[in-house]
């Protein structure tokens, strides 16, 4: 048997171990989807992270790692990377994305990135006037991160990034802190192309909204004195802490093609768990071809709404500066699905 069928036949193996270890894992809590706090923190970002479905936190390096496992920043093939990305999400909203690294005498590399949610204009309702005041409001959704990347060993990367979390609706807002924690192995068994890869994301305190719209007119029965305002104590909420364990295989094929097949498995502490699986062609270091597909198996009724991803890229050089141009679709349930488009530049 050949050294590509051998690996092959190696990868399956661990993969199937994989899953079959995820399953000892407690199960994700899908009963208490939609009360978490600061679920933008779980979406995703990057036209290719997307394209694959998620699955890439053990190949993925430069850039795009900051959100799928921040180890594999510590890997990018260049000294400084700007990235710029744009979602179509659910129901008219919209993913906004930025980012920038650079390396710093090869000895760490660090970067900053935003994310911003453009949900757009909301009538205001109230108790007393349930169909609207006149009013609009438009919320602000916001993470603004800062990462730290370093490679160990010539195998084993680390990095971490923590996340300034914003939310304001109106006259109420909410601000906290989150931390990922990454690590990436590569070249694992001895088997060159083969990684590993593992990261914790969302680990932070609980989320507790304030502000003067908590604010009403109220009157104690047992006090001897008119209505007076009374602020309301918001209730706080747990961030939606994750467990993801993934693996990966890059194997040339033909002349200047490569092919990366990648398997990740994801705890969630607010949804069920889920199995993420992504492929990429890549032909001359210019076209790239990729699909992915998650699957989830809630129970009590729930439905996932997402599956099948597909994206292109396309890399150019320009002067010593590498261009790459990313696109993804990912299908939807009940919503339209959502197109994805990124600009990476890395010199």
């Amino acid at each position: 048997m050949s050294d590509f069928g051998n690996h092959m036949r190696i990868l399956t193996h661990i993969i199937v171990a994989l899953l079959a270890l995820s399953t000892a894992v407690r199960a994700g809590r899908g009963d208490k989807t939609g009360t978490a706090a600061a679920t933008e923190l779980l979406i995703p970002v990057g036209a290719r992270s997307i394209a694959l479905g998620g699955a890439c936190l053990a190949t993925m390096t430069s850039i795009e790692a900051i959100h799928s496992n921040p180890a594999g920043l510590a890997r990018a093939p260049y000294s400084t990377v700007t990235m710029v990305s744009h979602m179509t999400y659910l129901a008219d909203i919209a993913v906004n994305y930025a980012a920038v690294s650079t390396t710093i005498a090869n000895v760490a590399t660090l970067a900053l990135s935003i994310k911003s949610l453009s949900v757009g204009d909301i009538f205001v309702t109230t108790e007393d006037n349930p169909d609207g005041t006149g009013e609009v409001t438009s919320p602000t959704v916001m993470v603004i991160g800062g990462t730290l990347a370093r490679r160990v060993s010539d195998r084993i990367s680390v990095g971490i990034t923590s996340n300034l979390i914003y939310e304001r609706m109106a006259k109420v807002a909410a601000t906290d802190i989150a931390f990922n924690v990454g690590l990436q192995y590569n070249g694992l068994g001895g088997i060159d192309g083969l990684n590993f890869g593992v990261v914790i994301k969302n680990l932070g305190p609980r989320m507790r909204y304030d502000g003067d719209g908590l604010i009403r007119e109220a009157k104690v029965d047992d006090a001897l004195r008119n209505s007076s305002p009374i602020k309301i104590a918001g209730s706080s909420s747990e961030l939606p802490s994750t467990i993801e364990i993934g693996l990966g295989y890059m194997r040339p094929v033909l002349e200047s093609n490569y092919v990366v097949l990648s398997a990740t498995f994801q705890n969630n502490n607010f949804a069920d768990d889920e199995y993420r699986f992504g492929g990429e062609y890549v032909m001359q270091n210019i076209f790239s071809f990729r699909a992915g597909y998650v699957y989830s198996s809630p129970e009590d009724g729930r439905e996932y709404i997402y599956g099948l991803s597909t994206g292109i890229g396309i890399h150019t050089t320009l002067e010593n500066v590498d261009i790459m141009t990313d696109y993804a679709y990912r299908a939807v349930k009940y919503f339209s699905g959502n197109h994805v488009v990124s600009l990476t530049v890395g010199f």
